[in-house]
């Protein structure tokens, strides 16, 4: 499952920080700005995709659905 996925590669980012509790993670500050080019780096790799500069905003990065909603983008359903 794809979200299950996420939550393991939000971890690997951020170990110390409890994603399932958050529906903002950039507001509730369990990400910053490095941490999401980190992510964003993992998942490109995880997935074997490229997601394209002008799609690393934060409204993309905010939770678990936010981000599956980008990836689909890329056609990443799972």
């Amino acid at each position: 499952m794809l979200a299950a996925k996420l939550m393991d590669l939000l971890k690997s980012v951020r170990p110390e920080s409890d994603f399932t509790r958050s529906e903002d993670f950039l507001e509730d500050g369990l990400l910053d700005s490095f941490d999401m080019l980190t992510l964003v780096s993992t998942i490109d790799d995880e997935f074997d995709i490229s997601i394209d500069g002008l799609d690393i905003v934060p409204d993309h990065f905010r939770n678990v659905q936010a981000i599956s909603l980008l990836l689909a983008r890329y056609g990443v359903t799972q």
